[in-house]
């Protein structure tokens, strides 16, 4: 009878993370071992501030609602002490951000393991790479910057072609 309620117990539980992952664009999947509760407290106020959620799961757990969701390709890193993040908005944020962390802590204590878009999954080189794009507000904002030199140059030629011919009109 125990074995049964802790059964339909661990099914509940899968079924959550299914519906959370799915209803997130990405995800990261990271090595905590080593980091102060401090260094922890800092990373998990960050994440939360950036509509991030991160959690410690089970990895057996993770790869049964990596299962149902058809997101293979990462049974290879649930092992260890496996940390998740995952955000609803933004597909860069939770590597982005544990890169951050992993880059400030050092190999020795928080590594990146993997994430994924979607069902497209990356191993630790490609979610180190997916790390350093910079968040979405910043590449809006380049883009316009980029936009902004070369319509300003079009209005101010634009500008002077009429102002020639209102010239030569007045003449």
């Amino acid at each position: 009878m125990a074995s049964e309620k802790v059964l339909a117990t661990k099914k509940e539980k899968v079924a959550q993370l299914v519906e959370l992952l799915k209803n997130s664009k990405s995800g990261a999947l990271v090595d905590y071992e080593g980091i102060t509760v401090e260094e922890d407290t800092k990373l998990r106020k960050e994440m939360r501030e950036n509509n991030v959620k991160y959690f410690v799961e089970k990895n057996t757990m993770l790869r049964l609602a990596f299962k149902e969701l058809g997101i293979e390709g990462l049974d290879d890193v649930l092992n260890g002490a496996t940390a998740i993040a995952v955000s609803a908005d933004d597909e860069t944020a939770p590597a982005r951000l544990l890169g951050k962390y992993a880059e400030k802590m050092g190999d020795d204590k928080f590594n990146l393991k993997a994430g994924f878009i979607g069902t497209t999954v990356y191993d630790q080189a490609g979610v180190t790479a997916l790390s350093k794009i910079p968040g979405k507000e910043t590449l809006l904002a380049q883009l316009v910057g980029s936009l902004q030199g070369p319509l300003t140059k079009l209005a101010a030629t634009i500008k002077a072609v009429a102002d020639k011919k209102a010239e030569e009109g007045a003449a």
